[in-house]
């Protein structure tokens, strides 16, 4: 062990001194490893689906459509735009400058540390780590020892899609060891006491960061919902992964006139998906392992049962569970659930509604059913999460044109898209002046006609 954290540390100390160096690959070199990788992921899916099976018990479809498939979007999409992303671009100086000319270049940051969690050990490792690697930089990718089948995997591909130029680290070094070690940025996902730890770690460095938390991500069923689509939605949001999702919808919020109905709904739609004995289902996942599995189990226990409620301790499974009558101070309605069950809450008035949602705090995500056209406004205007979305559940998450991100206890910073790449790079501003024309303006002595002057253009 001693020897692996030394050989840990040489390469550290490598990756810095090319980092320190500005030693960066060009945007061809950088296409070439991405699209190495690209190819790699295609044509060894089954190794992941393999991988993600063993780790999290995902079938092959929620292996491909959580993970796989968004991958190869955003890494085809970098590959796609990357030289327009890396280009200088022009930008205006003011008339005081004239005639000087100015451009914003994308810089990347140097050294970059990406720490990856283990609910979507794949796509939230990858996408990061492509992203810091597309804007220039030199990559330490920190894997979570939750997700040993996943490691393995991560840990070869990384290696034949970029050489030296990217370091998988997995037990060598633990979290707070490699915290202390200087980065030049830290993109982090996982919860908020992580989170915490990764700012204190920077604070030291002026290292800046991209914490992607979580939450109590709340979903509103209100008056004009169709129950319905709107439980097919919401079981699918929440049951994927085993409900091991940063934005799966964490519990209802629920009007009063709706509860007995959208239950019924949410009941259908569970046998629908999973059938009558959902444990058994080879389309639902199992907990990430048995600390997780006892936490969450702790959970259950208080209130109505709509459904669910079974366990199978040998496979790390509970079923999809939906439970009502809570108090106030359950701690179902006060932790972040990151599991298969489902709190309802309901209200009467929306007066009621904002109040609980103050409660909550600034989550990862709010999602509203229905609702007339001046509760949605009030909603955008008048709440704060990561997004808000109406009438589904967690799919923004795929969108590239939208960012993703928290704010508050949520998170900070985005990415997706375009800002996968701006994410990794400093925009450096860089302006040219002329050395044949100086305007004696600016020099003293200063007369009392360039002060009028300059009073007159405040003034105007």
């Amino acid at each position: 062990m001693k020897s692996e954290r030394s050989g840990i540390s040489k390469q550290l100390a490598e990756m810095r001194a090319l980092a320190d160096g500005c030693t960066r690959a060009t945007v061809r070199q950088r296409r070439a490893r991405l699209k190495k990788l690209l190819s790699l992921v295609v044509e060894h899916r089954q190794a992941a689906i393999a991988a993600l099976r063993d780790d999290l018990g995902k079938s092959a479809f929620e292996s491909c459509a959580t993970e796989i498939l968004p991958l190869t979007d955003i890494l085809r999409y970098l590959i796609r735009k990357l030289p327009k992303l890396a280009r200088s671009r022009r930008a205006e100086v003011s008339w005081m400058n004239f005639p000087a000319s100015g451009k914003v270049v994308p810089e990347p940051y140097g050294l970059v540390l990406v720490v990856a969690t283990w609910n979507y050990p794949l796509l939230l490792a990858l996408e990061p780590l492509a992203g810091a690697y597309a804007a220039g930089n030199r990559v330490v990718l920190k894997l979570h020892d939750r997700a040993p089948h996943v490691n393995v995997f991560l840990r070869w591909i990384i290696e034949e899609a970029f050489g030296d130029e990217v370091l998988a680290i997995d037990s060598e070094l633990g979290f707070t060891e490699i915290l202390r070690e200087k980065f030049d940025y830290v993109f982090y996902t996982g919860n908020g006491q992580g989170g915490r730890e990764v700012l204190r770690a920077a604070a030291g460095n002026l290292t800046p960061a991209t914490l992607e938390l979580g939450g109590k991500s709340p979903c509103i069923v209100a008056p004009g919902a169709n129950l319905k689509i709107a439980a097919r939605r919401i079981v699918w949001g929440k049951f994927t992964n085993c409900g091991q999702t940063c934005v799966a919808p964490d519990y209802l919020i629920v009007h009063s006139s709706l509860r007995d109905a959208l239950a019924e709904q949410l009941k259908r739609a569970v046998r629908k998906f999973y059938g009558t004995s959902p444990l058994d289902s080879p389309d639902y996942g199992h907990m990430i392992d048995v600390r997780a599995y006892e936490r969450v189990s702790k959970l259950v226990g208080n209130g109505r049962l709509i459904c669910g409620g079974d366990k199978q301790p040998e496979r790390l499974a509970i079923e999809p569970t939906v439970v009502d009558r809570l108090e106030a101070d359950d701690p179902l309605l006060s932790e972040e659930i990151f599991g298969p069950v489902l709190p309802v809450v309901t209200y009467d008035k929306d007066e009621a509604l904002f109040a609980e949602l103050r409660r909550c705090g600034k989550p990862l995500a709010l999602y509203c059913f229905g609702g007339d056209r001046k509760l949605r406004a009030r909603l955008v205007s008048g709440s704060s999460s990561g997004a808000l979305v109406f009438n589904d559940v967690v799919t923004h998450f795929i969108n590239p044109g939208m960012p993703f991100g928290g704010v508050g206890s949520s998170g900070m910073g985005a990415y997706h898209g375009r800002r996968t790449f701006e994410t990794f790079v400093h925009f450096k501003p860089v302006m040219e002046q002329s050395r044949w024309f100086d305007l004696p303006f600016r020099y003293p002595p200063f007369s009392k006609l360039r002060t009028a002057f300059l009073e007159f253009l405040i003034r105007h």
